[in-house]
């Protein structure tokens, strides 16, 4: 009787043994290997497209093409971002109020594919005595537009300060003593401009006092005694880049 009981207590630790067994081959065949998380990764611009809007000041009027700030800007991008392509176009001219900028865009129709616009505009619309009512109207509008065309992103887009032409020999022997009306309407012009500006969170830079300096230093002033100089471009380009900078960091 003790033998057959020693058999069976054999025999049920025999089948115990393989049920755990048989527990550990399943779970192991069960086991489920969950892949490493990916990170996606951001990739990387190859290219920055600048588009410059303006007038004589943003064409150059009288000083070299690599002269002007927009070639200055381009430059100075260059040497940040040497792995970068940097694009510059230009829809500017001398004599262009807002009136003309609007319809050049207009007609042009460019692609709302670029990183960085800047927009300086309205001397002429001061020099021609035009109706302060138009900038107030046409400002907004370009300001809309260059948004657009910065991909749709106003902290792309800066606007530049109108220069004041006052403190230039031809401000103060042409326009035979109007310095100071000028210098007031310039203000009036670029106040409106930084208001609006700072109202709806789009960059504003003032780069007027540096042309204020072009009768005590003749060097800011191109040789037709009107237009900032090379010089003059380069003091901008300095004061614009940190935004710049700012701009495609974001």
């Amino acid at each position: 009787m003790a033998t057959e009981f020693k058999q069976i207590v054999i025999v049920l630790f025999s089948i115990f043994l393989m049920s755990c067994s048989s527990d550990e081959m399943s779970s192991q065949n069960n086991f489920i290997i969950v892949p490493p998380a990916t990170i996606p990764v951001t990739p990387v611009v190859n290219s920055i497209n600048y588009l410059a809007l303006g007038d004589s000041y943003t064409i150059g009027q009288s000083v070299c093409e690599t002269c002007r700030y927009p070639e200055q800007l381009k430059a100075s991008l260059k040497a940040l971002y040497p792995q970068k392509s940097i694009s510059l176009d230009v829809i500017a001219k001398t004599g262009w109020t807002t009136t003309n900028l609007i319809s050049e865009i207009k007609a042009q129709n460019p692609k709302s594919n670029y990183d960085l616009v800047t927009l300086l505009i309205g001397v002429n619309n001061q020099y021609q005595g035009r109706n302060f009512s138009i900038y107030e109207k046409e400002f907004p509008e370009l300001v809309t537009k260059a948004i657009a065309l910065a991909k749709g992103n106003k902290k792309n887009v800066i606007v530049i300060s109108i220069p004041d032409y006052a403190y230039t020999p031809f401000g103060k022997v042409q326009m035979e003593g109007q310095g100071e009306k000028i210098t007031a309407e310039i203000n009036k012009y670029n106040m409106f401009a930084e208001q609006y500006c700072m109202s709806n969170n789009v960059v504003f830079v003032s780069i007027t006092d540096i042309t204020r300096q072009g009768l005590l230093n003749p060097a800011l002033v191109a040789g037709d005694g009107l237009h900032p100089s090379e010089s003059a471009y380069k003091l901008f380009t300095e004061r614009l880049l940190p935004k710049v900078k700012t701009v495609l960091q974001n």
